[in-house]
C-alpha cells in the first residue's frame, strides 16, 4: 500500500507533521512547497492535512506557496489587487468573491489555451496581434459589470476599471501588457508588409 501511485484523477494526499515538513502519501516521500507548486503546474490535485489533527490545511499551503513566489520576485499579483483583495476580508462580498474569482480565472485559462492556438495558427500574421489585449479588455469589462451589482462596492473599488488609462501608467501592469502588445503588432506588421502582404 505505501507504494500506491496517484492516477491521472487521483487526488493526492500530502500529510504535514509539526516539524513543518510535508510527506506526500502516494510516493512515500517528503516534498517541499517547490515540489507542491511544480505538482499544481502539471496539474496533480492534492490535499494538504494535519498529520495529527487531520485538519485541512490545503488553502494555507497553497497561500504559502503563492507567498514563496511572490518574495521571490515571481511577482504576479499588483499591489492594488492585494489591498482589494484585503479590503474584502469581512465585508459583503467575502461570500461572493471567491466564486468569482474562481470563474475569472477559468475563463482566463480557456482563453489562453485558445491564445496559443491562434498564435501557433497565424504567427507573422496582424489578425492574431490584438487577441491578448482584447482578452483582457474582456476580462475587465465583465469585473467592472459583475462589480456593480453589488452596492457599496463602487465606493470601495472606484476606479478599478481604468487604471490603465489615470493612474501610474509607467507602473500599472496592464499598460505595460499593453505597450508590449503593440510593440509586438508593429513587429508584426513590419513581417507581413515585408513579406509583401
Amino acid at each position: 500500500m505505501a507504494d500506491r501511485k496517484a492516477g491521472p484523477g487521483d487526488t493526492v494526499v500530502i500529510k504535514k507533521y509539526a516539524n513543518r515538513r510535508l510527506y506526500d502519501t502516494s510516493t512515500s516521500a517528503y516534498v517541499t512547497l517547490e515540489d507542491l507548486a511544480r505538482m499544481v503546474r502539471e496539474g496533480t490535485d492534492f490535499v494538504v492535512y494535519d498529520a495529527k489533527s487531520n485538519e485541512d490545511l490545503t488553502r494555507q499551503i497553497l497561500t504559502q506557496i503563492i507567498f514563496e513566489e511572490e518574495s521571490r520576485g515571481e511577482a504576479l499579483l499588483p499591489v492594488q489587487f492585494l489591498r482589494q483583495l484585503i479590503g474584502f476580508y469581512g465585508g459583503q462580498m467575502q461570500g461572493v468573491l471567491p466564486s468569482y474569482l474562481e470563474m475569472s480565472l477559468e475563463s482566463f485559462s480557456r482563453q489562453q489555451e485558445q491564445i496559443r492556438g491562434q498564435f501557433s495558427k497565424t504567427f507573422g500574421a496582424t489578425p492574431g496581434a490584438g487577441i491578448m489585449e482584447d482578452a483582457v479588455k474582456r476580462n475587465m469589462a465583465l469585473f467592472t459589470d459583475a462589480m456593480k451589482l453589488w452596492p457599496g462596492f463602487n465606493a470601495m473599488g472606484a476606479g478599478v476599471a481604468r487604471p490603465a488609462s489615470e493612474s501610474a501608467p509607467a507602473t500599472d501592469p496592464l499598460a505595460e501588457m499593453r505597450r508590449q502588445m503593440d510593440e509586438m503588432r508593429t513587429q508584426l506588421d513590419k513581417l507581413s508588409t515585408g513579406k509583401g502582404g
